[in-house]
């Protein structure tokens, strides 16, 4: 979804465009003009990098600063925040965790990458199968001359795992890039791992129209495509 700003500036620059042809065009939307808007009104708000809630809201087309949750949907009065709403979403995960219809039908949406490495830390706790721990390799050229490999390591960023993740065979996981489109294994997949290898992660689709088929992901590079980072890198 695109910045209400976009919009105000065009309706703005089509009302002093279109005044000189005719002035009431001035007291007019888009000066008179018929704009067609496309899109899904029910998206996400527009990401706005370092924003806050209010921030984001009062960026969004039609600029509504409250917007009242349902009781019914709300979990509160919690001690323990992450544990509350992953019970809530996957009760009995440990008895279901194979059960494809059970995994499909349920999902959690965090704003920001810290809450969500906290859900996946939970998530992976839940499953007793033995760990995993992925190190990625990285490409640097000359970085680490100017920046210390801690630094690097800890880089968290939209687009690409983090440096150390830690997988279990029955935990889901979701694709972050474009795979093979035709079968459906795209940006947003979701599978549940099945086998655990060196450089290839065995799973089952959770998602698309293989859901339920066998499909193997490969160990590949990612570079990261984020303004606030001056350099690029890649993690494999």
């Amino acid at each position: 979804m695109m910045h209400r700003y976009c919009f105000e500036d065009l309706d703005r620059t089509l009302r002093y465009i279109l005044r000189f042809k005719n002035t009431s065009s001035l007291d007019k939307p888009f000066g008179g003009k018929t704009v067609v808007l496309s899109g899904d009104f029910r998206q996400i708000l527009p990401v706005i990098t370092k924003g806050t809630s209010d921030g984001n809201i009062g960026s969004s087309i039609d600029g509504t600063e409250t917007i009242p949750i349902p009781n019914d949907i709300l979990i509160i009065d919690c001690a323990y925040p992450i544990s509350e709403i992953v019970d809530s979403t996957y009760p009995e995960f440990y008895n279901h965790s194979n059960d494809l219809d059970y995994l499909q039908q349920r999902e959690i949406f965090a704003p920001t990458l810290d809450i969500v490495d906290s859900i996946n830390e939970f998530m992976v706790s839940l499953n007793h199968s033995s760990d995993t721990v992925c190190m990625s390799d990285h490409y640097f050229t000359a970085l680490e001359h100017v920046h210390t490999l801690e630094f690097l390591k800890n880089i968290k960023c939209f687009g690409i795992p983090n440096h150390s993740i830690t997988l279990k065979v029955g935990v889901p996981i979701m694709l972050l890039i474009n795979i093979d489109q035709s079968l459906g294994l795209c940006n947003g997949t979701r599978l549940i791992i099945t086998r655990l290898g060196a450089r290839v992660i065995e799973a089952k689709a959770l998602s698309s129209k293989m859901a339920g088929e066998k499909v193997f992901i490969p160990r590949v590079s990612l570079t990261p495509y984020d303004a606030r980072i001056p350099f690029k890198f890649q993690r494999r």
